[in-house]
C-alpha cells in the first residue's frame, strides 16, 4: 500500500511537471504550378513548393517558470514539398528559425539564436497584402532577401504592448575579427489599435570583410519601412513605403536571369506600395497591390501589379490562384517570384493548395 502511494505521488508530481510546460509541432505544406514568362531562357513551366508561403516543419515550446515568466524556444526547418529535400543550400537543419529564450507577460520577451528581423516581420506582417507569397509577392521588388529576413546568432527583445504600442530591438553578432565586422542593427515600433495596423522598422549592416586577419571597410547598408494597413470591413487596404541606401541595401534575387547580363544592385532607391485584399464570399477573398521601385542610383525603375484569389478549403486547407506581371525600364531586371523562388521572367502565374498543421 505505501508503494502504491509513494508511485501515485511521483506520477502526480510527472503530471504536475507537464502541464507547466507545452510543446507542438507544426507546418505548412504548400505546392503549385508555376508558369513563368519573359526570361531570357524563354518561358518555364514547373512545379514549386512554397509557392503561398514557405513549406517547412517546426517545433515549439513553453515551460511556464512562475510569476508569469517562461522559457521558450522555437526550431524550424524549410522542405521543399515538391522533392522532400531541405530548403537551403548550406544544408542546415533549422535554415528558418532556431532560438530559446525568456517571456514575461510585464517585462516583454529575449530571444537568442536565428531569428528573423524587425525589418521584415513589418513588411510580412503589416505592409504585404500578399504576405510576401504567390506571383504578387512584394519581395519581387523590395529588398526582402537574405540577412533583410532573418540572420543567425542574434538577439531580439520585444516589449510588452503598451496601449497598443510595440517595440523590437535587434542585434547579430558578425562574429568576426572587429566587433562591428558583419554585424547587423535593426529595430521596429508599432501600433495596433482597431482595424489600424503601423509599424516603423529600420535596419543596419556592417558590409566590412575580413582576409588574412585584415579588416576591409566597407560601406554600411541602411533599410528604412513604413508599413500600414486599415481594415474597412467591406476591403483592407495597404501602404507600404521604403527607402534603401548603401552597399548590398538592395541585393538582386535573380540578376542574371531577365537580362543578357547581370546588372549591378541599386545603393539607393525607394519603394512604395499600395494594395488591397477584398472578401468576396464567406471563404475567398481577392488581393491586388501595385509595387515600384525608384531608382536614384542608375534609373533603373520598375513597376509591378499582380491579382490573386485566395479560398478556404476547410479551416487549415486554401486553394490559390495569382499572377503577376512587373514593368522593367531602363535596363533593371527584377524578376516574378512567389515566396520560395526569385523567379525568371518579368510574369509569372500560380496555382495551388497549402495546407497548415
Amino acid at each position: 500500500m505505501k508503494k502504491t502511494l509513494i508511485s501515485l505521488a511521483v506520477l502526480a508530481a510527472s503530471g504536475t511537471a507537464y502541464a507547466q510546460s507545452n510543446v507542438t509541432i507544426y507546418g505548412i505544406m504548400d505546392a503549385g504550378f508555376v508558369g513563368e514568362r519573359g526570361g531570357k531562357n524563354g518561358n518555364v513551366n514547373k512545379l514549386s513548393a512554397g509557392v503561398a508561403n514557405a513549406s517547412r516543419i517546426g517545433f515549439r515550446g513553453t515551460e511556464d517558470l512562475g510569476g508569469g515568466l517562461s522559457a521558450v524556444f522555437l526550431l524550424e526547418t524549410g522542405i521543399r514539398g515538391d522533392t522532400g529535400e531541405l530548403d537551403n543550400a548550406n544544408n542546415q537543419i533549422f535554415n528558418r528559425q532556431a532560438f530559446v529564450g525568456l517571456s514575461s507577460k510585464s517585462a516583454g520577451t529575449l530571444t537568442l539564436g536565428r531569428q528573423y528581423t524587425p525589418w521584415y516581420s513589418a513588411f510580412v506582417q503589416v505592409g504585404d497584402p500578399f504576405q510576401a507569397g504567390l506571383s504578387g509577392s512584394a519581395k519581387n521588388l523590395f529588398p526582402a532577401t537574405g540577412i533583410n529576413v532573418r540572420n543567425s546568432n542574434s538577439v531580439l527583445y520585444k516589449t510588452p504592448s503598451f496601449n497598443g504600442v510595440q517595440a523590437e530591438v535587434f542585434y547579430a553578432f558578425g562574429e568576426q575579427k572587429e566587433a562591428s565586422t558583419g554585424r547587423q542593427l535593426g529595430a521596429s515600433i508599432g501600433y495596433q489599435n482597431g482595424p489600424l495596423q503601423a509599424r516603423l522598422a529600420y535596419s543596419t549592416r556592417n558590409n566590412d570583410t575580413v582576409a588574412n586577419n585584415v579588416v576591409t571597410d566597407r560601406q554600411n547598408g541602411h533599410n528604412t519601412l513604413l508599413a500600414v494597413n486599415y481594415d474597412f470591413k467591406v476591403a483592407k487596404a495597404y501602404f507600404m513605403w521604403g527607402s534603401n541606401k548603401g552597399l548590398n541595401s538592395s541585393p538582386l534575387p535573380n540578376a542574371a536571369a531577365y537580362t543578357a547580363t547581370a546588372v549591378a544592385p541599386s545603393t539607393d532607391n525607394r519603394n512604395l506600395l499600395l494594395g488591397a485584399t477584398v472578401p468576396v464570399s464567406a471563404a475567398g477573398s481577392l488581393v491586388a497591390s501595385w509595387s515600384s521601385v525608384d531608382d536614384k542610383s542608375f534609373n533603373r525603375d520598375a513597376d509591378q501589379y499582380a491579382v490573386g484569389y485566395l479560398h478556404s478549403l476547410s479551416k487549415r486547407t486554401t486553394a490559390y490562384m495569382s499572377y503577376g506581371k512587373i514593368k522593367n525600364k531602363n535596363g533593371a531586371s527584377y524578376t516574378v517570384g512567389n515566396n520560395a523562388e526569385a523567379g525568371t521572367g518579368d510574369a509569372a502565374y500560380n496555382i495551388g493548395v497549402r495546407h497548415t498543421f
